[in-house]
């Protein structure tokens, strides 16, 4: 008999898929904020399919795999299409002509290809090193894909934000490509937030990072107790929604960084633990 519990993390990985690939189309007819919704909506079916996966115990060498397909597309090549749409901006070019373009225009714009590359070679070792399975080595795909993923959103929620003056600059974004492609493959300790139990011994950097998440939601949006009370009591679900996703996007190019930041600090205070 044919258990449909097993089937259903699969499912779940298939929607990621779909939403990465609607992300590619989407940045290909120029929508490049609906292509970074996409692209959180897809991270929101990579920790639901996990999970799901955990609560039924329908774990399957079939899953494993398709996951890291699925997290290919939408985490590698889905974020290069933004980026690649970013650089073109950076550049001032409207059309790709090779034959008319500069070669150093042609090597920036075709750098967004190492955030593909890295990211398969991330999924690759990720899904064949067994020490990986409580924590991670490397910046994870998705965290490195939200990031990319937010400039789109935010340009569209403040053309004027001052990140977007420095990642718009065609050798700073050049670097930013290159940090985080070599982030990806790293042997830099970073947590997850798979939580085996609530004991605050066990997920001390867990509780701590979300804090500062909440923090910077607030910040972000600039939350008070009468737009938390609109939010909470919105007649439109939609609505709610679409503002918890706008305040989420904004304040993620600096959760990534402090995830990053403090991943670093936590393994070095493993570390010393373990000399002493």
């Amino acid at each position: 008999m044919i258990r449909i519990k097993n089937y259903i993390p699969n499912f779940i990985t298939s929607l990621n898929i779909a939403a990465g690939g609607l992300s590619i189309i989407f940045t290909f007819e120029g929508l490049t904020t609906q292509a970074g919704y996409l692209i959180l909506l897809a991270a929101v079916f990579d920790f639901l399919d996990g999970m799901t996966a955990r609560l039924l115990n329908a774990y399957s060498e079939l899953g494993k795999q398709l996951d890291s397909l699925a997290d290919m597309i939408s985490f590698g090549l889905a974020p290069a299409m933004i980026v690649y749409h970013v650089m073109k901006s950076s550049l001032l070019i409207d059309t790709l002509y090779p034959s008319n373009l500069e070669t150093y225009k042609l090597f920036y714009l075709f750098s967004v290809l190492l955030i593909p590359i890295f990211s398969g070679l991330r999924l690759a070792k990720f899904n064949i090193d067994t020490r990986q399975t409580t924590s991670f080595i490397g910046l994870p795909t998705p965290a490195n894909a939200l990031f990319f993923a937010s400039i789109p959103i935010i340009s569209s929620i403040n053309p004027f934000d001052p990140v977007l003056f420095l990642i718009y600059n065609k050798n700073i974004l050049l670097g930013i490509i290159i940090a985080s492609s070599l982030f990806l493959v790293s042997p830099i300790p970073m947590f997850s937030f798979k939580f085996k139990n609530l004991k605050l011994r066990d997920n001390g950097i867990r509780f701590i990072f979300l804090g500062i998440i909440l923090v910077l939601l607030f910040y972000s949006g600039n939350c008070d107790a009468e737009f938390l009370w609109s939010l909470i009591t919105a007649v439109r679900p939609f609505l709610f929604l679409r503002e918890i996703f706008y305040i989420l996007a904004k304040a993620l190019p600096i959760i990534i960084f402090l995830y990053i930041l403090l991943s670093i600090i936590y393994s070095i205070i493993v570390k010393f633990r373990k000399s002493e």
